[in-house]
């Protein structure tokens, strides 16, 4: 198709962020960092590989993820702890805090709740920034590796896909059969994955993850919560996922109670807005 003749100046138009958050309420995470001195770790939870396990985590308190053995991405899944309905939104988070999330970014709920559920406190990868290729590490543009994508681009049945670890993992925590709670799982934030988007024809790449025994993320929980955290079949990812023969590790999930909350914190508010939605 011809070009129009003022095609050139219709790509030289500004951008416009769709989300400014000058008013966005923000994490106060000094206070934050300050009740980490002397916490109490009391409890963790050791993530297989092509396995996924849930987690709890009282508002209040913090929880890390931790590469442990060697490269490996995990999937997560949050939702409230009393409401399965309240659960992580990544479309709106990757709205309001980019692509790729580091510390001080928050992890929202969905509508009509829309609050914080985690706060990252502490990220080991942060150095990584976006390389040469606009790849970055822990994103919330993919979804999750499921069996039903697998099923249409090879025609096989796969069923240690992370969507299918979730949703194993969540009915047996909630004590429900596997096809009533699979509605409940959601696209995820991956953790450790590196990721982008090819700037010729905007395909969502992977590259192999730069994370390593003894880095993490760091979470401190806004509400009480469930997650789910699963080890990716791709094991770094570099290759290819939901697959049986990449290289895969365990995850470590940890659970740390501090002595004190932060200062002036609370739990956060389920969204305030009347739900009217006009006349």
């Amino acid at each position: 198709m011809t070009e129009p003749q003022d095609a050139e100046a219709r790509r030289k138009i500004p951008p416009v962020i769709c989300y400014p958050v000058d008013t966005l309420p923000r994490p106060n995470l000094a206070a934050y960092q300050a009740v980490r001195e002397g916490w109490q770790k009391v409890d963790e939870v050791i993530v297989p590989p092509r396995e996924a396990r849930c987690f709890s985590v009282p508002a209040g308190s913090f929880f890390r993820i931790v590469s442990i053995e060697g490269p490996q991405v995990g999937d997560l899944n949050l939702w409230a702890a009393e409401d399965l309905n309240e659960r992580f939104f990544s479309g709106k988070t990757r709205a309001l805090h980019g692509t790729h999330l580091s510390t001080g970014d928050q992890l929202w709920s969905c509508l009509p709740y829309l609050r914080p559920m985690a706060t990252i406190t502490h990220d080991t990868l942060d150095w990584y920034g976006f390389d040469e290729f606009g790849g970055s590490v822990h994103d919330v543009i993919g979804t999750r590796c499921d069996p039903y994508t697998h099923k249409l681009l090879s025609g096989h049945e796969y069923h240690h896909c992370c969507h299918s670890n979730l949703t194993r993992a969540l009915a047996d925590r909630v004590g429900r059969s596997r096809e009533s709670v699979e509605p409940a799982v959601h696209d995820v934030l991956n953790v450790f994955m590196c990721t982008g988007f090819t700037r010729d024809t905007g395909q969502y790449f992977m590259k192999a993850s730069p994370v390593r025994p003894g880095d993490y993320l760091e979470f401190f929980a806004e509400i009480d919560l469930l997650g789910a955290l699963s080890a990716c079949p791709g094991g770094d990812c570099s290759s290819e996922h939901s697959s049986d023969v990449a290289v895969c590790h365990p995850l470590l999930v940890e659970i740390y109670k501090p002595k004190t909350r932060p200062e002036g914190w609370a739990p956060a508010p389920r969204s305030s807005y009347s739900r009217k939605h006009g006349d």
